[in-house]
C-alpha cells in the first residue's frame, strides 16, 4: 500500500482537489438557486404591496 501510495501521490492529489472543487462549485450552485428563489419572492411581494 505504501509503495503504490508513494507511485501515484500526483492522481491522489488530483483526486482530492478535484473532489474539493467540484463541492465549491456545488455549494455555489445551490446558492445562486436559493439567492435567485429569494429574489424571485422579494419581487413578488413588491408587486403584490403596490
Amino acid at each position: 500500500m505504501e509503495s503504490f501510495l508513494s507511485n501515484n501521490a500526483i492522481y491522489i492529489v488530483m483526486i482530492i482537489v478535484l473532489i474539493v472543487w467540484s463541492g465549491i462549485f456545488l455549494y455555489l450552485f445551490s446558492l445562486d438557486k436559493r439567492i435567485k428563489n429569494i429574489e424571485k419572492e422579494i419581487k413578488n411581494g413588491v408587486i403584490n404591496e403596490e
